[in-house]
């Protein structure tokens, strides 16, 4: 029956200590605490400090570094005093994490409210924080409303710390003082994020990552310093939408320079949306009654069937460790950051599923100081936390691929050109020895090669988006296509010779560069990952004379458009950065195309015949007039 008592009446006769409220729970109970940055710190030092009054005692609640150490607790009264029960789907395979596997469930986020809903898991007491009551007596679950709206639904016996410094969050994120039990006023300080500086791994994989991100994209991003680099990079995008796990500082700042304007985001469109945040007591300010902010709980909002609702839905996490099929383990490190990978599944899965939507999985090539390969061949002894068929986008600081579609030797020959150079060969050897890659493959020059990303540039030819840039080992199967659609006249320009087949000894080395001796770019039209090779650029030198030879092809529809200039003009800066000396090339004297990209360089060509053959030859260092 629904209480009747005027609820500013109610709320007086509930107020009480800290120490009253604690020790309304009773042995073997389970007590929910509240998540990240919203935990109720004064109720939880106080339950730390009774803890010898209690027997069986389990604590349930995300992941969580802990501010009052109860995991210690538990773990020197051997679970006689307090038990724990924390979700995280992340690796644990850190010391710090590994300590306390013992006590993790681990569990997608959004499915955590059902099972306190349907009591298969009885939450017997919740502690949660909260605003003081507006006047009409509902409070604000403000920074955390996550899993902790649905544990103060679910809960027998609800403790709310009421927080004035807990900012007002509209959305569903509040609790009536009639649906609480016990509280207990304490002011504090709300949990906040240090400033973690991003590594130049990070910032060189924000580089990458960026380019993938469209106009009127909606994001999640996850909260680690890794990929928050990337918001930084997003000033020159328009009209980005948010829905996300975490709000924090570096989404405050593009909201406030009107980058974000979630006009085109197809689902909560005006809005920003998350579960929490995490950041400074000035982004706690900006959350703050602010009508473009809303916070859901976690069934919503990492509902993979919600996130996909959106348009161009784009999922940016981070993981710890990726192996040559794709597989990815990820842990977070600082505790406010941990219930993101214990959401992140739900995110990949959710964008894969929208129109237009793609997922990117950052990972930092090494660890322990360049010692360590991120990048292994296979993951051992560690917890898998996204499988490999939900993998898309893998980005390191030296490269992206796409790892959607392609076969365990595609797979392998991807992250490999994306991992350090100083751990390509021994990953080369152990993918062979896996028979992830067949023993007759090699990858020549790239396994050594850093990728050019200053060489990339995005067209629009004919309404169709085009991509210039320099070729990848996961190339191969895209260019062996382009030769076999070329006509007979055009492989005869090409090749000097009719040719019907192309096989990897043939077309390897346009895929395999190491893009300072040999370089191919490449034009490809269509979606990224999945684009066809419309344009090929080829430089190849000569030592001995330290000038290089080009060749060039382009399929029939898209000739006449500008992509042999564009091709050109790539391999022209590819080669001034590697300070070769000049270009040459043989051709029929009827070939005028192949003269006329010559004559687009910035330099005096000289043109000699040869058994029949003209050679066009250009030296950078004879500037023309």
């Amino acid at each position: 029956m629904a209480d009747s008592t005027y609820w500013a009446d109610s709320y007086i006769e509930k107020c009480c200590t800290a120490e009253t409220a604690i020790g309304h729970i009773r042995p073997g109970q389970r007590v929910f605490i509240g998540s990240s940055s919203g935990e109720p710190q004064h109720l939880v030092r106080t339950l730390a400090q009774m803890a010898d009054r209690f027997t069986d005692l389990e604590i349930v609640r995300l992941m969580s570094m802990e501010t009052t150490p109860l995991s210690a607790i538990a773990a020197h009264s051997r679970g006689q005093r307090l038990n724990i029960r924390s979700f995280y789907l992340g690796s644990a395979k850190s010391k710090h994490l590994a300590e306390k596997a013992r006590f993790i469930t681990p569990l997608n986020l959004f499915s955590v409210p059902r099972l306190f809903k349907t009591r298969r898991l009885p939450l017997h007491v919740a502690l949660i924080q909260a605003t003081p009551p507006d006047d009409f007596g509902w409070m604000s679950l403000g920074v955390s409303v996550d899993i902790t709206l649905a544990a103060a639904h679910s809960a027998d016996l609800v403790i709310v710390q009421v927080n004035p410094q807990m900012p007002r969050v509209l959305g569903r994120s509040f609790i009536h003082v009639n649906d609480v039990d016990l509280v207990v006023e304490q002011e504090e300080p709300i949990l906040a994020l240090p400033d973690v500086a991003a590594s130049e791994a990070a910032g060189a994989i924000t580089r990458f990552a960026a380019r993938f991100i469209r106009d009127g994209a909606t994001l999640h991003i996850s909260s680690d310093a890794a990929l928050q680099a990337i918001l930084a990079s997003l000033s020159e995008k328009n009209d980005l939408g948010i829905h996300t796990q975490i709000v924090t500082d570096e989404i405050m700042q593009l909201f406030a320079r009107g980058v974000i304007t979630n006009q085109y985001k197809g689902l909560n469109n005006g809005k920003v949306v998350a579960s929490g945040a995490i950041g400074s007591a000035n982004l706690y300010e900006f959350i703050n009654d602010n009508p473009a902010i809303e916070f859901h709980p976690s069934e919503y909002v990492n509902s993979p069937s919600t996130i996909a609702a959106h348009n161009n839905m784009t999922a940016l996490c981070v993981g710890m460790a990726v192996d040559l099929t794709g597989q990815v383990a990820a842990d977070a490190m600082p505790f406010n950051k941990l219930s993101c990978v214990t959401g992140m599944l739900d995110f990949i899965r959710g964008a894969a599923q929208s129109e237009g939507g793609r997922s990117i999985i950052g990972i930092p090539a090494t660890a322990l100081g360049g010692k360590k390969s991120r990048i292994v061949p296979i993951l051992k002894n560690t917890v898998v936390v996204v499988p490999r068929g939900d993998v898309h986008y893998v980005a390191s600081e030296f490269g992206i691929v796409n790892l959607f579609g392609k076969s365990l030797q595609e797979r392998a020959i991807a992250m490999i050109s994306i991992a350090h150079p100083d751990f390509r060969d021994e990953l080369m050897f152990q993918a062979k020895k896996l028979n992830l890659i067949g023993g007759d493959h090699t990858l020549v020059g790239s396994l050594h090669g850093v990728y050019p990303l200053r060489l990339e540039e995005t067209l629009t030819i004919d309404g169709e988006t085009v991509t210039i840039r320099p070729a990848k080992p996961v190339d191969e199967r895209q260019i062996q296509e382009h030769f076999y659609e070329l006509d007979k006249n055009d492989i005869l320009l090409r090749f000097f010779h009719e040719k019907t087949s192309f096989v990897h000894d043939d077309v390897g080395k346009a895929s395999q560069a190491d893009y300072i001796k040999n370089l191919t770019i490449l034009a490809l039209a269509g979606d990224v990952g999945f684009g066809r090779v419309v344009g090929i650029g080829e430089y190849l030198l000569d030592p001995e004379t330290n000038m290089a030879r080009v060749a060039f092809s382009v399929s029939g529809p898209w000739k006449r458009k500008g992509l042999g200039g564009r091709l050109m003009q790539k391999l022209f800066e590819g080669a001034r950065d590697n300070r070769i000396l000049g270009f040459t090339a043989y051709t029929i004297p009827e070939n005028q195309a192949m003269i006329s990209l010559f004559k687009t360089l910035p330099a005096n060509v000289t043109t000699t015949i040869e058994d029949d053959m003209l050679m066009l030859s250009c030296r950078f260092d004879d500037p023309l007039t």
